[in-house]
């Protein structure tokens, strides 16, 4: 595979912070009080997947959609990143993603379905943890 570009984090665990080597991203973490954790103020690894996945699939779907001259503006992805399990037998995640698409855009549900095969996001997750796609 031909890199484009490649980000680089660097974090020190569930309670510290996560900062990217450019300096535009530097996020406090926190363990959610759901997890075992005080909250905090700081958001959490599930929260940061959640938001990535969400971008990156909008983004497949604006692709996809450019081959077709559909217009896909008005699209809105939603994710929701489930963490469960146990360190004796391994932690997991689950996707949902909930996309919002304009009411007169023809074929939504294989537009959806044709963005799920090229997203990176998507890629990476196929055959390792469960993706829902809820089409609202």
């Amino acid at each position: 595979m031909d890199v484009h570009y490649t980000a680089v984090a660097t974090a020190n665990g569930r309670d510290g912070k996560a900062v990217t080597s450019d300096g535009r991203l530097e996020v406090a973490l926190a363990v959610p009080v759901e997890m075992g954790g005080g909250g905090g103020n700081g958001t959490n690894p599930e929260q940061l997947f959640a938001a990535g996945y969400a971008a990156c699939f909008a983004s497949a779907i604006g692709a996809v959609a450019r081959t077709t001259r559909q217009d896909v503006r008005d699209v809105s992805v939603t994710a929701e990143v489930g963490i469960g399990g146990d360190v004796e037998n391994g932690f997991g995640l689950t996707v949902v993603l909930r996309i919002e698409l304009p009411e007169d855009l023809e074929n939504g549900r294989d537009l959806v379905e044709r963005a799920h095969q090229v997203c990176p996001y998507s890629n990476a997750t196929r055959g390792n943890v469960p993706v829902e796609l809820v089409i609202e």
